[in-house]
């Protein structure tokens, strides 16, 4: 007489699976630009363990000092250390970039997302988008500044307007797009009202372009406040800022040729790096 066996089957492995847009962070490209932005962040948030300086603390006698173990990029021409002024000068600069990309990309997506639903208000916000993107982000800084004056907040709101059409143009498609999608058509004619599309299919699958979008745009901040403070219509001193320092290096590097290369690096690592997450980002979008 047969016995039926009634041991179990052995358990299956369960193995966590991670989504190719989450996954481009853990190699490539991706790994590469993380490390280069976490490293300058972390930077940052260290200066004050970093260094025995104050940003605007002035060093007795140490006029135009060479790099040395005690100061390891000089000192500026009013003597202070320029390894202390790029560490905080990377705070300076993230703050101003996060907050005004946040702000321009929540905007931003809010007019595109609306401009999708109605004809009129489509035609009104594309041509405020042409109107803001005929102009250069510098000359849009200048004349900005010219009407507002310089300064932080300043370089924050032309980072936001350079963003807004960016993240609306971009929205707008989207929204366009996946509306026309066979499922979303379907919900519609079911009965499903435009608000409810455009919280439940919209946005989730606008995600992943507005991300690698979100990447491209801290770059360009990045560089939009770097060349502000250069000009002389950013962050003004006596506050430490990137652009600011190389700006005041360009008439002293016979003195200190260590001036400029602690914030050019760190401006390179940071737009280097949010680049190179911008295409790990945009290839998981094709695989």
């Amino acid at each position: 007489m047969s016995t039926l066996s009634l041991a179990p089957a052995p358990a299956s492995r369960s193995r966590i699976r991670i989504p190719a847009f989450g996954r481009s962070f853990g190699q490539g490209q991706g790994l590469v630009g993380l490390i280069l932005v976490v490293a300058v962040v972390l930077l940052g948030i260290a200066a004050p363990l970093l260094t025995k300086y104050g940003p605007l603390e002035q060093i007795p006698g140490a006029n135009l000092v060479g790099p040395s173990s005690t100061h390891w990029f000089g000192t500026d021409e009013v003597n202070r250390d320029v390894f202390t002024r790029t560490l905080y000068g990377i705070r300076i600069n993230l703050v101003i970039v996060f907050v005004s990309v946040a702000i321009g990309a929540t905007i931003g997506t809010a007019l595109g997302l609306l401009s999708s639903l109605n004809r009129w208000a489509d035609v009104a916000a594309q041509r405020a988008f042409d109107v803001v993107l005929a102009f250069p982000a510098l000359i849009l800084a200048i004349a900005l500044a010219a009407v507002i004056g310089t300064g932080a907040v300043t370089v924050g709101i032309v980072i936001i307007v350079v963003e807004i059409p960016a993240f609306g143009r971009l929205a707008r498609a989207s929204a366009l797009r996946i509306r026309e999608l066979p499922y979303v058509e379907s919900a519609e004619v079911i009965g499903a009202g435009r608000w409810w599309t455009l919280r439940s299919h919209v946005l989730p699958n606008a995600a992943e372009p507005l991300g690698v979008q979100i990447a491209l745009a801290l770059s360009v901040a990045v560089f939009v406040e770097g060349a502000m403070s250069f000009i002389g219509i950013g962050v003004q001193p006596p506050s430490p800022s990137l652009g600011a320092i190389i700006s005041g290096s360009v008439a002293n590097l016979d003195a200190n040729s260590m001036y400029a290369v602690g914030p050019l690096l760190v401006v390179t690592a940071l737009v280097l790096g949010f680049l190179l997450i911008a295409q790990a980002l945009g290839h998981s979008r094709r695989t």
